[in-house]
């Protein structure tokens, strides 16, 4: 009798380890079909986003301001169609007084150029401007590629920052190395002329404004 006992417990032992296996595997497959079903409801939106930017365009009219940020501001002075073999283009012709130049800009290509900054803008890089300067201590010829790099982004605010760090509060030329002075008369100069075509003033109003805000006052006083 203890022997058809001892069999019965082992017979039932192998029958629950055969029910429980696949039960495993059925619930291991449902929470990766729930993971998959979730990444491709995810990507859905991402692509349609991605799809929809180039696309996009940006109307501008004659007589507008824009920023090319490696010219920085010009004026919009014509819009003008050509035929490049059979394909017919439409281009602006934009003049950067600074630099005495004319630039060619095709319409569908138009993604290096921004429209002037607003009002806000101008105040919020005016107190930039008003801020103490960063000292960083590493060598010069990084520094002056990374202020090359902001002046050329286009970026308004990188602009004031650069102009911020780079003034010196002084008019005595020895205090400032000759490429320093370079790059802040530059940065200087592209931020002045943002401020003129927003602001619509004169420049000596708008140097005024600058000069005052980086602590020059004095400086601009006594070359008059």
């Amino acid at each position: 009798m203890p022997k058809k006992k001892k069999s019965k417990k082992l017979k039932k032992v192998k029958k629950s380890k055969k029910t429980r296996l696949p039960n495993k595997i059925k619930v291991a497959q449902k929470i990766n079909e729930k993971k998959n079903s979730g990444l491709n409801t995810d990507e859905k939106p991402e692509i349609k986003k991605i799809k929809k930017q180039p696309t996009e365009k940006r109307v501008y009219n004659l007589k507008d301001f824009v920023v090319y940020p490696k010219h920085g501001v010009g004026k919009i002075t014509a819009i003008e169609k050509a035929k490049i073999g059979e394909i017919d283009i439409q281009f602006y012709k934009i003049l950067v007084e600074k630099e005495k130049l004319t630039l060619t800009v095709p319409i569908n290509q138009q993604s290096k150029l921004r429209p002037i900054a607003s009002i806000n803008q101008i105040n919020k890089c005016i107190s930039i401007l008003k801020t103490k300067p960063k000292v960083k201590r590493t060598m010069w010829s990084r520094r002056a590629q990374e202020y090359d790099q902001k002046i050329n982004s286009g970026k308004i605010y990188e602009l004031a920052e650069v102009v911020k760090d780079l003034n010196k509060n002084t008019d005595i030329i020895a205090d400032q190395s000759y490429s320093e002075r370079q790059l802040f008369e530059k940065a200087y100069e592209r931020l002045k002329s943002e401020f003129e075509a927003v602001l619509k003033t004169n420049p000596e109003e708008v140097q005024k404004k600058m000069d005052k805000a980086l602590g020059r006052v004095n400086i601009s006083e006594s070359a008059e």
